[in-house]
């Protein structure tokens, strides 16, 4: 037996011999933290609100009469940071689940959605969509004009989505690896398309689209909670139904199909979900990256590689991690505000080099 073997074979005894917490408890704790969260979200800001306020400010018990602090209060916290916080869980959400459904099809745990350009395609409509709101095309667009740049958004991810599945489909029949490869393509066409916008657009076209790719959720507001709300439903209806066959695809496709999983179905599934709950994301808050990967990551070391729990736990640990990097965003440097996507990234990557670095011995890496 090969020194690498006897590494594969002790760390296979290891994690049998680690006690995963029960499913509800794990559940529950990510619940909790999100409402922690939630309640520290709610509370900090430019315009701060102390706790003993709070109750006031959501109306669960009356404000005294003439109190002007309460009414701004009220303002502050249902018009700007409820709905931004609202926003910022879904797309946690929305991007952590991503993440865990890619790397269970992929059968490859630094698989990412914006690996397979859909993330890139999306930007570059959103760019394009930038430039041209000065134009006189534009102009036939008015009444579109609060929707244009998440509608571009959510367009330019559909549209490589289809792309990408076209080329990879051959006699019924789609191919991962090139899907993979081409969606790697695609991505960096689609950065060279975002540099060409970002050469010929002017100054404030330039800072916008610089914002739109770092990602920010200065945006948000209630109506974007609600076009995310269906997507972030259908989500999680459908990981009911696909979390068996990400199970038994970690054996291999020959395998899973003797298992009774009807492989080419579940390709299909995943692919379209991993690009409407990214394309949702982008098309509200720009790029923000190293979400979808470190979530399952995390998750994976506390209550095992199984997609039954791991999905809505990554739901969960997605919106946790959003909703606290938003508070620092705009807390960090206030009153100004930080791009969130260079904080998920300047937080994540190191996270993720230390995974890496833990399990490298492990498993012989």
């Amino acid at each position: 037996m090969s020194g690498t073997d006897v590494k594969v074979n002790a760390f296979v005894r290891t994690i049998g011999r680690v006690r995963r917490p029960p499913a509800p408890v794990v559940l529950c704790g990510l619940l909790l933290a999100l409402l922690l969260t939630v309640l520290l979200a709610a509370t900090v800001g430019a315009a701060g609100i102390p706790l003993a306020r709070l109750p006031a400010a959501l109306g669960l018990v009356a404000s005294e009469p003439g109190q002007a602090m309460a009414s701004r209060d009220q303002l502050i916290l249902w018009s700007i940071r409820i709905p931004r916080i609202a926003v910022a869980a879904m797309i946690g959400g929305l991007l952590g689940a991503s993440g865990a459904i890619m790397q269970g099809l992929f059968r490859n745990p630094l698989a990412d959605p914006a690996l397979v350009g859909v993330s890139s395609g999306g930007a570059l409509a959103a760019a394009g969509a930038i430039v041209i709101s000065d134009s006189r095309f534009a102009t036939h667009l008015q009444f579109l004009q609060p929707w244009l740049l998440p509608l571009a958004a959510f367009a330019g991810s559909l549209a490589t989505t289809m792309l990408l599945y076209r080329i990879s489909s051959r006699s019924g029949r789609t191919s991962i690896a090139i899907f993979l490869l081409a969606g790697i393509a695609i991505a960096a066409i689609a950065n060279a398309g975002i540099g060409l916008l970002v050469f010929i657009a002017d100054d404030r076209q330039l800072r916008d689209i610089t914002f739109w790719l770092l990602g920010s959720l200065s945006g948000a507001t209630w109506s974007k909670a609600a076009t995310l709300t269906p997507v972030l439903g259908l989500s999680l209806a459908a990981m009911v139904f696909v979390h068996r066959g990400l199970d038994v695809l970690i054996l291999g496709e020959s395998e899973a199909f003797h298992s009774g999983v009807d492989v080419e179905r579940l390709k299909r599934i995943c692919i379209v979900l991993v690009s409407a709950m990214t394309g949702a994301a982008v098309s509200v808050c720009g790029v923000v990256g190293f979400v979808g990967i470190v979530v399952p990551h995390l998750l994976r070391l506390v209550i095992g590689p199984g997609h039954r729990l791991l999905l809505p736990a990554s739901v969960g640990l997605g919106a946790v991690l959003l909703v606290g990097a938003d508070t620092l965003a705009r807390t960090i440097v206030s009153p100004a505000e930080m791009p969130i996507g260079i904080l998920t990234a300047a937080v994540g990557a190191p996270v993720f080099l230390l995974i890496l670095l833990r399990q490298r011995g492990l498993v012989g890496l």
